[in-house]
């Protein structure tokens, strides 16, 4: 397995992106001006990210995804621990995700600690339901982690 940075191209991932949200349009808002790393497996991307620069040491996670045959392979959390690598000057990453018990979970097992939620977030900029593990997700919620270093 190893890791690229695309800069060029990005929309060829979008699949794999949508994976990770199903909101297109938030998607390439945040996609052209965002890192986008991908991990590929025998030549075949099976799992991608997009990073963004808040602030200075301030980055946030905007989307992760892996191809649903590999999930619980960790393939997830090397592209998380990716990031803390690639970025020299990181002190904060955050990220938002939607409240399911197994994303949660993941998140938690990193060692980001909830921050915060929007309640409702899933549903005024989102043009479908989104059902994740047989749940409608409504809220999102915000996790961050400060660096050990």
């Amino acid at each position: 397995m190893r890791i690229i940075q695309v800069c060029a191209d990005k929309g060829k991932y979008l699949p794999l992106l949508l994976l990770g949200d199903e909101q297109l349009s938030l998607i390439l808002g945040y996609l052209e001006r965002g890192d986008l790393f991908v991990l590929e497996r025998s030549g075949d991307a099976v799992g991608v990210c997009v990073g963004t620069k808040d602030a200075p040491g301030e980055y946030e996670l905007q989307n992760i995804a892996v191809h649903p045959s590999l999930r619980r392979e960790g393939v997830g959390r090397t592209l998380v621990e990716f990031v803390w690598d690639h970025y020299p000057d990181l002190r904060l990453l955050r990220l938002g995700t939607g409240d399911s018990p197994s994303t949660v979970g993941f998140y938690q097992a990193l060692g980001f600690q909830e921050v915060g939620r929007d309640r409702d977030y899933y549903l005024p900029p989102y043009d479908h339901l989104i059902i994740e593990e047989g749940k409608q997700l409504k809220d999102r919620v915000h996790f961050q982690k400060a660096a050990a270093r």
